[in-house]
């Protein structure tokens, strides 16, 4: 490899140390207990006001298409090694995000979709991946996320439109494709999807980016992977309601916390005086009580700190126990098999959050777990037949 490759490879690997930590994407480490969450008593959907038009919201996970973890081991091979190390695990990483084919999961997703008619949909790993020359800018594009889910949409008559989309990291790195040495890019989004009708109005849309980052020092120099969040105000017949998606981070449930802290400060305040939904990627399971070494935070605080001080209401559990609604989560190749699938969908990361102006909780309806069927994976492919996506999705029809 020439000098001037190992020169623009060393210096983007600050940016690989902050893209390496993007996605251990919410497997959690170690047992859960099942059955700890319990349904509100019948009584309670008694208590529903028939006031206020249903509003049904989905949140859901794409799935990026790879684990960006193997490109750690750039990070601890040997100087010399680091360029060959981080070229070998990058074009692995592209591989495999052929081999787990959004074009195909994305008609499953869109089935979904289609299927329950969210209102509003917040989803995460928008991903968009492109490529470009060596030394130049990543400008082709290989695979939209987004694009790929509206046409799939389209196709089955389901027409929605990007109400927001929140750009966060960018990173480009080098790797083989086409049998050549090329400039790879993954640009990661979050989004929210509305659907044409007549009785949900956009008012206004926003987002940012959170402060606190994981920071990752290398030769130098520091780089951060970058998580953000949408608000999206939509009139749902006679009142304004507020519809955010979000992402935490999964290295570290300190950065999580604190994440999940800002978004309270901002536009997730309570008290905010509109009834707000939060879709959420929480990366946090209200059953794991462990702290990772060397934090301070359990994986269970971000989801603590929103339903305690944030004052949100888990909707899901206002419908049925935790139990019932494990959303996270399979393999990097998304092709297990049924039976192993039921047992890796152990835990929940996945969540809608509700609270009414006045702090109560939004009455729901009705609730689903989508994209756990074996009946919802792709037809056959070459490592098998795979998921829609390595978690499955929540749909909650509620009242706010």
């Amino acid at each position: 490899m020439g000098n001037r490759h190992r020169s623009v490879v060393r210096a983007l690997l600050a940016a690989l140390a902050g893209l390496a930590l993007v996605l251990a994407i919410a497997v959690v480490a170690g047992a859960h207990g099942h059955g700890h969450g319990h349904a509100r008593p019948a009584a309670h959907h008694a208590h529903a006001r028939a006031n206020g038009k249903p509003l049904t919201v989905m949140t859901r996970n794409l799935y990026l298409g790879a684990d960006l973890t193997r490109a750690f081991a750039a990070l601890q091979a040997p100087p010399d090694r680091q360029l060959d190390v981080l070229i070998g695990a990058t074009t692995t990483i592209r591989a495999i995000v052929d081999q787990t084919n959004f074009p195909l999961r994305a008609q499953r997703l869109a089935a979904e979709i289609a299927d329950h008619r969210p209102d509003l949909v917040g989803l995460q790993e928008a991903a968009l991946w492109r490529h470009g020359p060596l030394g130049g800018e990543a400008t082709t594009v290989d695979y939209d996320f987004l694009q790929l889910l509206l046409g799939a949409l389209a196709a089955r008559g389901a027409h929605y439109v990007v109400a927001r989309v929140q750009q966060e990291s960018d990173v480009t790195l080098p790797g083989f494709l086409g049998g050549r040495l090329q400039n790879l890019r993954l640009t990661m989004r979050d989004a929210v999807l509305e659907r044409a009708n007549e009785g949900v109005k956009l008012l206004d849309a926003s987002g940012a980016n959170y402060v606190t980052r994981i920071p990752v020092t290398l030769a130098g120099q520091t780089a951060s992977f970058i998580r953000g969040y949408d608000v999206v105000d939509v009139r749902a017949g006679p009142q304004r309601v507020r519809f955010i998606n979000t992402h935490l981070e999964s290295e570290s449930s300190d950065v999580a916390y604190a994440q999940a802290a800002e978004l309270l400060a901002g536009p997730a305040a309570p008290g905010n005086g509109v009834p707000t939904i939060l879709a959420c990627d929480c990366n946090s399971d209200p059953l794991n009580a462990s702290v990772k070494p060397g934090e301070v935070r359990a994986h269970r605080d971000p989801y603590l700190l929103l339903t305690g001080a944030g004052g949100f209401h888990d909707e899901w559990l206002l419908f049925a126990p935790a139990s019932a609604g494990f959303t996270s989560g399979l393999s990097e190749l998304v092709n297990d098999a049924p039976a192993a699938a039921a047992a890796e969908f152990d835990h929940r990361i996945d969540f809608v959050f509700g609270r009414r102006a006045d702090g109560s909780p939004m009455p729901v309806l009705h609730a689903w777990v989508t994209g756990k069927d074996p009946a919802d994976r792709t037809p056959p492919t070459p490592i098998g037949r795979l998921w829609p996506s390595d978690h499955a999705g929540v749909v909650v029809k509620l009242r706010p």
